[in-house]
């Protein structure tokens, strides 16, 4: 492990010398992720994109790319399409990446599954605006806005993101 990780630890995501507190998946950690399980993946990942809504935010880094009002992420298992991001009219199932609510405003990929994705191995872990600290997510690793924002600006395609197989409080 280096400074430039993220580092899941019982006390928040450890990166650059700081500790950002965060959430994680209501089914708690995982080493057997499944679709629709509410567990965050244990294991080593990479920040494989960053989204983020132009109508709300600057773009946080030269890498970003805009979430459109069409732009979906699919979580149908079934079809060829899971765990990536497509794009309205679709007719599976799928979730939005343009919310209502700010979680989405913006988003980091994770490799999570992706891009050879395999069916019900689980979808759409990303890192994304908590709703209030302590809320758990469905599988993310969710931050304040400000801490997310703080690790947008410092973090590259392939930073690693390192979720051990440890107890959380």
């Amino acid at each position: 492990m280096t400074p430039a990780d993220l580092v899941l630890t019982p006390a928040g995501v450890r990166f650059l010398g700081r500790v950002l507190p965060c959430t994680i998946g209501k089914g708690g950690l995982s080493a057997g992720k499944r679709e629709g399980d509410g567990a965050t993946p244990v294991g080593i990942h990479r920040i494989a994109g960053m989204l983020y809504r132009p109508d709300r935010l600057r773009r946080p880094a030269p890498w970003a790319e805009p979430i459109g009002p069409r732009d979906l992420w699919s979580d149908d298992a079934g079809h060829g399409s899971y765990n990536h991001r497509v794009r309205a009219p679709y007719a599976f199932s799928h979730e939005r990446l343009r919310r209502a609510d700010p979680l989405y405003d913006l988003v980091l990929i994770t490799d999570w599954n992706w891009p050879d994705a395999i069916p019900g191995k689980g979808s759409a872990i990303f890192l994304h605006q908590w709703r209030r600290p302590g809320f758990s997510t469905e599988g993310c690793i969710a931050f304040s806005r400000t801490d997310l924002h703080w690790l947008a600006a410092r973090i590259q395609p392939g930073t690693r993101v390192i979720v051990p197989a440890l107890s959380r409080a």
